[in-house]
């Protein structure tokens, strides 16, 4: 049986209209005679035509979806033009988000045993923040929440999946600097190339003094995240 063709402009319409990453099934579904080594031929397809026509931006592939992002070469004069979109975890927040990440599924009682200090401001503010989510229940008594992370932490990062994440020891040198605090760049239309998760959007820089435990600055909504390019 001969493959179907695939109408590159319709893909590109489909992840250009969608709300954030669009999943293969979603795809599978707007194509049903098509396979998903076809799928993924023609996402590459259309980035080489973009770049060959220098557009400024890019297909990604995030969250396990795909997702129209400009390229990292323009995130300096995109947070120039829009500073308030700019939103600022302190220390406490990226370690407890780090564990969470890297060690989940975690209860609260487990994440504070390990950074041995009350977490529960700081967990509250990432559920929130949707970057962690309740994955589970513990089967022992009381039934605790168990805490994984979350799609949004996957876009926000820049990530296809958490086996992209960088290695333990860059997430080390980083809450091991003396005097360093993380101001994540939460921008707008940055993206990083789905091969370099360490130049996705959030960018860790020197933020001045560390904010209070459980304590967060935000310059912008929060909640907001990547906006496409509608």
């Amino acid at each position: 049986m001969a493959e179907a063709e695939l109408d590159l402009a319709a893909l590109e319409a489909l992840i250009f209209s969608a709300d954030g990453p669009l999943a293969p099934s979603a795809l599978r579904r707007a194509f049903p005679r098509v396979t998903p080594l076809q799928l993924a031929a023609g996402v590459a397809q259309i980035n080489v035509s973009l770049l060959a026509t220098g557009r400024p931006y890019e297909i990604a592939e995030i969250a396990g979806g795909y997702q129209f992002r400009t390229r990292p070469s323009f995130a300096e004069v995109i947070l120039a033009a829009t500073p308030e979109r700019k939103m600022r975890l302190s220390r406490p927040a990226l370690e407890t988000l780090a564990l969470i990440a890297y060690k989940q599924p975690l209860t609260r009682a487990e994440i504070e045993d390990l950074r041995s200090v009350d977490c529960g401001a700081v967990v509250k503010s990432l559920l929130e923040r949707d970057l962690v989510r309740i994955v589970g229940r513990r089967d022992a008594p009381g039934r605790p929440a168990l805490y994984g992370t979350s799609s949004t932490f996957l876009e926000t990062f820049g990530l296809r999946a958490l086996t992209d994440l960088p290695a333990l020891r860059e997430i080390e040198a980083i809450v091991a600097a003396p005097s360093e605090d993380a101001l994540l760049e939460e921008s707008a239309l940055e993206a990083a190339p789905p091969d370099s998760p360490a130049a996705a959007n959030p960018e860790l820089e020197p933020a001045g003094e560390e904010a209070p435990e459980g304590e967060e600055s935000l310059a912008d909504d929060p909640a907001a995240g990547p906006l496409l390019l509608h």
